[in-house]
């Protein structure tokens, strides 16, 4: 069987050259006779792998060097207790509410503060992000959080708030390594891999290091303590080790593409291209206001449910999968990430266009 053209919001698809790479290593990895899967996290060649992975993310990011990087366990989920119990000095947070996983993490940091609800599109099933110019920051927040990309509802942050002096905190699961991004304006970033760069199993955090202290909640694990892995450099115990060389192999993809400059001129042709096609079309409609699209995730809609589950399973008959939207939202999105080629986006609008005319 060919490979499909796999839109799902992830575990995602990755760079064929990334996979025949690893596929070609699978057994013998240079020379060592043995796979990554079975080397020691202790090991020379190891630590070549994850040391390298470091350096390209941080040219990659243009990480400065106060900021350490973090490749840890647990998903983007475990962030929601662990940035509460590591950086809640003053137990009091702001969180911006513009989807299910800033929900999540909002109602995680209750469990262990003062978590303020400063500003949420809740209100329009989070089709936009609400104006974060001057929003009420409360005095004694430690930061302010928000989920950057909306993986679910298809809305991306084009401008980050205004926290008032306040350390933001992000999520950027959904739009990692997408776009150029200026680390400095971050406290902490952070995000699962799995949509963007790698395989389930990793979650990257890029923290500043005088965030990173002994002075955490009481109780908090040593496995969550930022202090923990930062002194270990991520090697505190055995790491998600093969997932971390398949985001390494990621990394030198994107550099070999010309970088993150590149990758989002990249991003909004193919975006544009979805774009263009839902606003001009009868039947299929957006659901996103435009001036807060995301490159990457492009929920739609028939109107129909019964339209959306016939489109949902002819266009996987036809090769393209994983279309159906969320549960919570129902109808179809197309996750467009760093590694959908752009001739994915322009047949999926072709199938889109025959499917209008056949269903008119």
């Amino acid at each position: 069987m060919s490979r499909v053209y796999n839109f799902s919001a992830g575990p995602a698809v990755l760079p064929e050259e990334v996979l025949k790479e690893a596929a070609a290593e699978m057994l013998d990895y240079r020379g060592t006779g043995m796979s990554v899967m079975e080397m020691s996290h202790r090991s020379k060649a190891y630590q070549q792998i994850i040391d390298e992975a470091e350096a390209d993310l941080r040219q990659l990011m243009n990480i400065p060097d106060n900021y350490k990087v973090l490749f840890l366990q647990g998903g983007a989920s475990q962030q929601f207790a662990a940035i509460p119990m590591n950086l809640m000095k003053n137990k009091v947070a702001d969180y911006i509410i513009t989807g299910q996983w800033a929900k999540k993490a909002y109602q995680e940091a209750k469990l262990y503060g003062t978590a303020n609800a400063i500003a949420s599109s809740a209100d329009k099933t989070f089709s936009y992000i609400p104006d974060c110019s001057d929003l009420p920051i409360s005095e004694n927040a430690d930061y302010v959080y928000i989920c950057e990309n909306n993986t679910i509802y298809g809305t991306k942050f084009h401008q980050l708030p205004n926290t008032k002096g306040k350390d933001l905190v992000a999520d950027v699961s959904s739009c990692f390594l997408s776009e150029p991004v200026d680390v400095t304006k971050y406290g902490m970033i952070y995000g699962g891999v799995q949509k963007n760069i790698g395989p389930a199993g990793v979650v990257i955090c890029i923290i500043r290091e005088d965030l990173i202290t002994e002075d955490v909640l009481p109780g908090t694990p040593t496995m969550l303590r930022y202090k923990t892995h930062a002194d270990a450099k991520s090697l505190y115990n055995t790491p998600p080790a093969y997932g971390i060389y398949i985001c390494g192999k990621v990394f030198k993809w994107l550099l070999k593409q010309g970088g993150l400059e590149a990758m989002k001129a990249y991003n909004e042709k193919k975006a544009k291209i979805l774009y263009d096609f839902l606003d001009e079309s009868k039947l299929f409609k957006g659901t996103v206001e435009k001036k807060d699209r995301s490159l990457m995730n492009v929920p739609f809609v028939t109107g129909s449910e019964e339209l959306d589950a016939k489109f949902v399973k002819e266009a996987a008959a036809a090769g393209f999968v994983n279309l159906k939207g969320h549960r919570t939202v129902g109808g179809m999105r197309a996750s467009i990430y760093n590694a959908m080629p752009i001739e994915g986006v322009e047949k999926l609008v072709a199938f889109m266009a025959a499917f209008e005319e056949a269903n008119k």
